[in-house]
């Protein structure tokens, strides 16, 4: 099993639980987001491009408790920038346990052997280490040479000293399926515990805006990726969201599932748009316009996104709404289908085919000089 049983049963009585109160909208994972401030400058990241001044702010302890309190989610993501830059990650990471919720601690690692320290193993920790694929892609994506060098060391060591593990890996237009498979084995030979995937986010701030997948694209691609899988691959997340992005689930996107706070407050709509904030978590829920926001509602901004914050929680409400729902989900979790797709087989090998050399085939995501140099100035 990729998560823990106590974090299924956790999860599972939760939904459960909101479901039979007849709450049609409530939160699954809270979005925790105490700095925007990271040591990168990936290209289509949308978080570093604020002026140094909002950079340098951040989220007390004090105040991640209460929107953790207020929220009443059972798990929650901590992502940023790079929260191992806040000097008082280990007192929210404590005060979060101490809580019982299941954290999820965003980190691209390149601090995480020297933070290590700062943390004790619990069922309740995650570090969820941000890995855009193999070695080339990843340093390409970040926009910087030998970080997936320095990933994998700071996770051999979260590893060797019994923390939890798991990757993230985020897909743009134009990456290579092949070596993305060639990833998941790598990383399963690491010994994480599970991988987590979405396809690019679109942010409206990001330097590079021309390699977001479109829906179709990302179906292609997720299709020839996660299509005649491997049984050794673990994946943390939804099994019926990971049939969202190969086209064999169709969701409404649920926004309100992984709601997101930060030092401006609680984000309307979600984690991608930023249109306004509310001052409470119930005011979020009430103020929102959520008819106007996800694909079927014809906006714009949301016509191409299939990401994780807006549609695991709607494949987890599929789960238990459901009797299909279940079973498909048992089904996937339980006997571990490889989805077996003759053609999704030809079109990976003939994309593997036309690979030059028969090389790894990189995306070339840019960013500005200038923000780079910004985030060195205020990481």
């Amino acid at each position: 099993m990729p998560v823990p049983i106590s974090q299924m049963w956790t999860v599972s009585k939760y939904v459960l639980t909101q479901r039979w109160r007849g709450r049609k909208r409530y939160p699954l994972v809270l979005m925790l987001e105490p700095l925007f401030r990271c040591n990168l400058a990936c290209a289509g990241c949308g978080k570093i491009q604020y002026p140094a001044h909002i950079l340098k702010k951040q989220l007390t302890p004090e105040e991640c408790f209460a929107a953790v309190e207020e929220c009443g989610a059972p798990m929650v993501s901590i992502p940023g920038g790079e929260p191992l830059l806040h000097p008082q990650i280990k007192e929210i990471v404590e005060g979060l346990v101490a809580r019982r919720k299941y954290i999820y601690l965003c980190t691209n690692a390149l601090l995480l052997k020297e933070k290590i320290d700062l943390f004790t193993p619990s069922k309740y920790l995650t570090f969820s280490v941000h890995m855009d694929g193999q070695r080339e892609h990843h340093d390409f994506a970040v926009c910087r040479e030998g970080t997936y060098d320095r990933a994998i060391e700071g996770m051999r060591e979260a590893l060797s000293r019994g923390f939890r593990v798991t990757t993230n890996t985020t897909l743009f237009d134009g990456a290579d399926p092949a070596s993305v498979r060639e990833f998941f084995d790598e990383m399963m030979k690491l010994g994480v515990e599970g991988m987590m995937l979405s396809p690019g986010y679109s942010y409206e701030k990001a330097p590079d805006q021309s390699h977001f997948l479109a829906r179709d694209s990302t179906r292609s691609l997720f299709r020839r990726i996660l299509s005649n899988r491997d049984r050794s691959w673990k994946f943390n997340q939804s099994p019926l969201f990971l049939e969202f992005l190969m086209g064999r689930q169709e969701y409404a996107c649920t926004p309100w599932g992984m709601p997101t706070y930060n030092i401006f407050g609680w984000q309307k709509p979600c984690y991608l748009l930023q249109d306004g904030y509310a001052d409470s978590f119930e005011g979020l829920m009430r103020e929102t316009a959520w008819e106007k926001y996800g694909t079927e509602s014809g906006n714009p901004k949301c016509a191409n996104c299939m990401v994780h914050s807006g549609y695991e929680a709607s494949a987890v409400n599929d789960t238990f709404g459901s009797l299909g729902g279940f079973l498909r989900t048992v089904r996937a979790t339980l006997l571990g289908g490889t989805y077996r797709d003759d053609g999704a087989r030809r079109e990976l090998e003939t994309t593997a085919r036309s690979r030059p050399g028969g090389g790894q085939a990189v995306v070339p995501l840019t960013v500005t000089a200038a923000a780079r140099q910004e985030t060195e100035r205020v990481a």
